[in-house]
């Protein structure tokens, strides 16, 4: 086998796994201390002093203008501003990428916010996205559950692929004195397998080998997915890995309806044909008679006597998701700034914190005409220039009362039917400049 390592070979599928936030970039930690091969791993962040924690050669700190390096305050509207902040740069370093993982925790400001603003760039820079994020914990709060669950639907609309891992479930398969300090990291570690296991059908060569087409098959604009995982050893070990996997707590409902399905299983030099072929018989039949089926099996010595399945389900939909159109590349366009509208991201309910007027959130300027407007978030390539500030009285915003025209009034001695008839010639605003 070539040695890969963290580079990537000419010739090889040019992967990068983006950790967002604080538990993006811990389960990047997980991934990278699990010596997994050919792929490049970059941590994002708000707060200067956590990405000092990370063991990323390289990482981003986005927003400084914005958050000084101190965070997002659990606040995704900063988390997207601080993206967009940095977008030519996050532009510049996925750039050439096959694929790319995007794995956050949701709920908190960072992973949250800034997470649909690099999916999007990396949806505009042709590579396959796939997102797989975690729900927080019930004891987490009503708020961070509120955020995940906008946060989650925004950053759907912007990747592939989108794995959601509910934390609360990870609780039915853990000792029940478990420290809450290795519950997160559980959760972290989940995120790593879910990423493992795909990445590793493309980058370690195996029994059967599968290539980044394969993957790309199924989890191309392929919408929601879920992700099991099921491990056994003994004389069944493959037989139960595969029943466990499909019956995994993890699973908000059975495979049954899955259209894709990809799963890897990895086992150790001892792994034989036999059983690979008896996993695969196990998982085909759970899933839709018509389901596109697609796996690749690996051997790693560290698990000589056991069997490690992970499946990925896709398609429960019946159809694959239409494609989100993106504008073309913003580095062929000349002489502007890129301008983003956070309206399509975020509902300005969840903004409230920021109306546009603070020092921190400068008012944009309606672009010269003339210029093709980019939006991250915003579906349509040009758009008529308009300010995008959240202000109730903005000029450009607010609805124009019909103005009366004094030629229009009635004059006096002379009868109606003899009035001559004038119209007022309406005014375009739109284009007015303030």
């Amino acid at each position: 086998m070539l040695p890969m390592g963290n580079h990537q070979i000419e010739g090889f599928a040019q992967i990068r796994v983006i950790g967002v936030g604080g538990g993006g970039s811990n389960a990047v930690n997980r991934m990278i201390q699990a010596n997994m091969m050919g792929i490049e791993f970059i941590a994002i962040n708000t707060d200067a002093q956590a990405l000092l924690l990370t063991e990323t050669a390289h990482h981003i700190r986005i927003g400084d203008k914005l958050t000084r390096g101190l965070g997002a305050g659990g606040n995704p509207a900063i988390g997207a501003k601080a993206a967009e902040e940095n977008a030519e740069e996050l532009y510049e370093v996925l750039k050439g990428s096959d694929m790319v993982f995007i794995t956050a925790g949701m709920g908190g400001g960072t992973g949250t916010g800034a997470s649909p603003i690099v999916a999007q760039i990396a949806r505009e820079v042709g590579a396959l996205t796939v997102g797989v994020v975690t729900k927080p914990f019930t004891f987490e709060g009503n708020k961070r559950r509120t955020a995940a669950e906008e946060g989650i639907a925004n950053l759907k609309q912007h990747v592939d692929t989108l794995i959601t891992v509910p934390n609360d479930r990870l609780l039915q398969v853990v000792d029940k004195k478990m420290p809450l300090s290795e519950a997160f990291r559980l959760a972290d570690d989940v995120l790593r397998q879910g990423i493992q296991g795909i990445s590793d059908l493309i980058t370690v060569p195996g029994l059967i080998n599968l290539d980044f087409a394969d993957v790309k098959t199924i989890m191309s604009t392929a919408g929601s997915a879920l992700m099991a995982i099921g491990e056994a050893s003994g004389d069944t070990r493959a037989l139960d890995a595969a029943q466990l996997a499909i019956a995994s707590p993890l699973l908000d409902i059975d495979i049954s309806g899955a259209r894709g399905v990809l799963f890897n299983i990895t086992g150790g030099m001892d792994l034989s044909l036999f059983e690979v072929n008896e996993a695969a018989d196990v998982i085909s039949r759970a899933a839709h008679p018509e389901a596109n089926i697609i796996f690749g099996a690996v051997q790693d010595p560290d698990f000589d006597g056991k069997v490690k399945i992970t499946v990925i389900a896709t398609g429960f939909d019946g159809h694959s998701r239409t494609p989100v159109s993106v504008a073309a590349p913003y580095q062929q366009q000349q002489n502007r700034a890129p301008a983003y509208d956070r309206s399509m991201l975020y509902p300005v309910s969840s903004m409230n914190s920021n109306n546009g007027n603070s020092p921190a959130s400068p008012r944009q300027q309606p672009a010269q005409q003339g210029f093709q407007q980019h939006s991250y978030g915003s579906l349509h390539a040009s758009q008529a220039p308009v300010n995008v500030t959240n202000h109730p009285t903005d000029p450009v915003q607010r609805s124009y009362p019909p103005q009366a025209d004094p030629l229009m009034r009635p004059r006096q001695g002379i009868p109606p039917a003899q009035e001559p008839v004038r119209h007022a010639i309406p005014r375009d605003v739109s284009m007015d400049m303030y």
